[in-house]
């Protein structure tokens, strides 16, 4: 099981854009899916973007064309491109890591879209 620490979250205006990072404490070239989720207050967690080992990747129809999730398994790295960020795009984002017989969290970091 690994450790993961996000960073990059920041208020910026709507338009604006955003990488966010996940470090990961150790390997994560067997980690079938990493993840980049988001909460905002009041609503559930949801998925906002995924991608596999072998490289496959879904999003959120509402981010589907402006974020764009990556993986750099040499450096146990996964990212998130945010571009055209909207106000409602304004939440915690949290990096997860699924393997088969275990997943992990990070603690998050606040994205903020002023409008």
């Amino acid at each position: 099981q690994v450790q993961l620490v996000e960073s990059g979250g920041a208020l910026v205006q709507a338009g604006g854009s955003l990488r966010l990072s996940c470090a990961a404490s150790s390997s994560i070239f067997n980690v079938n899916t990493m993840g980049w989720y988001r909460q905002a207050p009041g609503k559930q967690r949801e998925l906002v973007a995924a991608i596999t080992s072998g490289g496959s990747t879904n999003y959120a129809d509402s981010v589907k064309g402006r974020f764009t999730i990556s993986r750099d398994n040499t450096k146990n790295m996964v990212y998130l491109q945010m571009n055209s960020l909207k106000p409602e795009d304004t939440a915690v984002y949290y990096c997860n890591a699924r393997a088969v017989a275990w997943g992990s969290w990070g603690q998050g970091t606040q994205v903020t879209v002023s409008s």
